[in-house]
């Protein structure tokens, strides 16, 4: 940690705290062009995203050279943009990533990082600012900071609306965080109405049954868990634990399919690995973490159980880990699964099936 005088910086210049721009005293020693107005809002900042992002800021915040042509200068310029489109894209799925983890107050840092790239990119009042205000203001909404939330929330909302052609995918997370407020504000009949205007336009962005959509089930279905209505609950849930299944069924199937004769050279080629499947990025594997998990603690404290129902979650629990590359809780799971399949009266064999080549795929890839 390095201490600074502001009553030293030269005439005209100010530097001010990265998180709540009040005059800094402290400048990180790494990068040394961060500052801040103490040691706490230096260890906020960098639990956030500093630490991810330290060095990257070196380049985006010094002066670009006036030497060369315009040619060079246009160029210079260019990338400059670019790492900043890049960062903000870094930030805001670290900030994604950190809000589905739980980690409200380390999401702020992230998003307002985000917010200040878009900013100086595209200007106030663009549409490419509303997905870091809604990280800001569900961020709030988990702290607990519900007027603030309302402030973030109304300004994504406001700019969303003076944009033509606003897009689903904006419109659905904005839609999903407005139902997130007003679940904590306890009315719940107007969070639902959210949840379905999210879940229409996910659903025109994505399909009904992607996993960008299932967002949008899984949050209606823990309101009408809080209204006692377990009946409409539950089979949200089953609708939410279907599509991750079907999802993690794909990757699963393209990582352990038989791969295609070897051709070439080098040892990509003499691994014979299937290599072209699709992954999880940092959010998605977080937020597939916390809705599988949450739903399968609700199907564990139920007094009566479901074979099928269990079959299903703990096989989808299992095929997550296998994809996060946890062997061992793949194949726990996987053995869950198998033993509640076993129970499934008049049971389908081809899930049986399914299973025991799961866990010989798991067992190999050991």
């Amino acid at each position: 940690m390095n201490t600074i005088n502001p009553l030293a910086n030269p005439k005209g210049v100010k530097l001010c705290c990265e998180l709540c721009q009040k005059p800094a005293f402290v400048q990180c020693t790494e990068c040394r062009v961060t500052y801040y107005c103490g040691p706490e809002h230096q260890k906020a900042d960098w639990l956030g995203i500093h630490e991810k992002i330290c060095q990257l800021l070196m380049a985006l915040r010094s002066p670009i050279p006036f030497l060369g042509s315009e040619e060079e200068r246009q160029k210079r310029k260019h990338k400059q943009i670019l790492r900043k489109q890049q960062m903000i894209d870094l930030c805001r799925t670290e900030g994604q990533k950190l809000l589905f983890e739980g980690k409200y107050d380390r999401a702020v840092p992230a998003a307002l990082q985000s917010l200040k790239f878009s900013i100086d990119i595209y200007g106030l009042s663009s549409i490419e600012l509303v997905p870091s205000y809604l990280i800001l203001g569900e961020a709030s909404i988990g702290l607990g900071k519900l007027s603030q939330a309302e402030e973030y929330l109304a300004q994504a909302e406001w700019t969303a609306l003076k944009t033509p052609g606003c897009g689903d995918d904006i419109k659905s997370r904005l839609y999903r965080n407005l139902g997130l407020l007003n679940a904590a504000n306890g009315d719940y009949t107007e969070a639902l109405t959210y949840f379905a205007d999210d879940i229409y336009h996910s659903s025109r962005k994505h399909g009904t049954d992607d996993i960008h959509t299932s967002g949008g089930y899984f949050h209606m279905a823990n309101v009408f868990n809080r209204q006692n209505k377990l009946d409409i609950a539950f089979s949200l849930y089953n609708q939410v634990t279907d599509i991750w299944y079907e999802h993690l069924s794909r990757l699963v199937g393209q990582r352990t399919k038989t791969p295609a004769q070897p051709s070439g050279i080098g040892p990509a080629f003499k691994s014979g690995m299937p290599t072209d499947f699709e992954v999880l990025d940092e959010a998605q594997e977080a937020e597939a973490i916390q809705v599988i998990q949450a739903m399968l603690d609700i199907r564990e404290q139920q007094s009566v159980q479901s074979p099928s129902v269990m079959y299903k979650i703990y096989f989808t629990v299992a095929m997550l880990h296998f994809v996060l590359g946890d062997m061992t809780k793949a194949r726990d799971f996987g053995i869950k699964a198998r033993t509640s399949c076993e129970n499934i009266v008049s049971g389908d064999e081809s899930l049986m099936k399914q299973i025991v080549e799961f866990l010989t795929s798991v067992e190999k890839s050991q």
